[in-house]
C-alpha cells in the first residue's frame, strides 16, 4: 500500500514528528511505501476560494506553490495520515492549508483509508480536531478511519507511544 503522511508540525524533532517516525518505521517494515511531507516547512498558501479548479480547469489549482508536489501523491496514495500538534483545539494552520487546498482535486478516488496522529500538552484539547477530521475527511471522502492516535504531556516521545504507533504501522493491510 502507498501511504502519504502529511505532517503539520513546525517542530522537526517534536512529539508529532516522533510519532510519525514510529508509524513510518512500522509501515515500511510491513512492506508499505511511505511518502512524508513536513508541510510546515513548505510554501503552501491557503485556498483563495476562486473556484477556478471547479469552473475553469477542473482539478487544477491556479496557485503555483509547493502543493504542486503534494497533489500527485494525494491522487496516487491508498492511505493518508494526517499528523499535527494541536494548537488552540485544532490542527496546525499549516496542515489546515493543505486540507483546504484538496478542494481542487475534490475526493481523491484512490484513498481508501485515513488516520489521524495528534500531540498536545493536554488530554482535553482533541475534540474539535477529531470532529473536523470525521466530518471533512472520513465522512465527506467516504473513507475508512484506520485510527486516531493522541499523545499528551508525558506520553509525548515515550517508548509506549512509539510502540503503539509502530505497531499500528506494522498492522496495516
Amino acid at each position: 500500500m502507498k501511504i502519504l503522511v502529511l505532517n503539520g508540525s513546525p517542530h522537526r524533532d517534536g512529539a508529532t514528528a516522533d510519532m510519525v517516525a514510529a508509524f513510518t518505521r512500522g509501515a515500511e517494515e510491513a512492506g508499505h511505501s511511505v511518502v512524508r511531507f513536513d508541510v510546515a516547512f513548505m510554501n503552501i498558501r491557503g485556498c483563495m476560494a476562486c473556484d477556478s479548479c471547479r469552473n475553469i480547469e477542473k482539478g487544477v489549482c491556479v496557485q503555483q506553490d509547493d502543493m504542486q508536489e503534494i497533489y500527485p501523491e494525494i491522487l496516487s496514495s491508498d492511505m493518508i495520515v494526517f499528523a499535527s500538534p494541536i494548537y488552540y483545539f485544532t490542527l496546525s494552520a499549516q496542515l489546515q492549508a493543505v486540507i483546504h487546498r484538496t478542494y481542487s482535486v475534490d475526493i481523491p478516488a484512490n484513498v481508501k483509508k485515513v488516520a489521524l496522529i495528534m500531540s498536545s500538552g493536554s488530554k482535553y484539547v482533541y475534540g474539535a480536531a477529531i470532529t473536523e477530521y470525521f466530518q471533512s475527511i472520513v465522512e465527506y471522502w467516504g473513507v475508512e478511519n484506520a485510527g486516531i492516535f493522541t499523545a499528551n504531556g508525558k506520553q509525548n516521545k515515550s517508548e509506549e507511544k512509539r510502540r503503539e504507533l509502530y505497531e499500528f504501522g506494522k498492522s496495516l493491510r
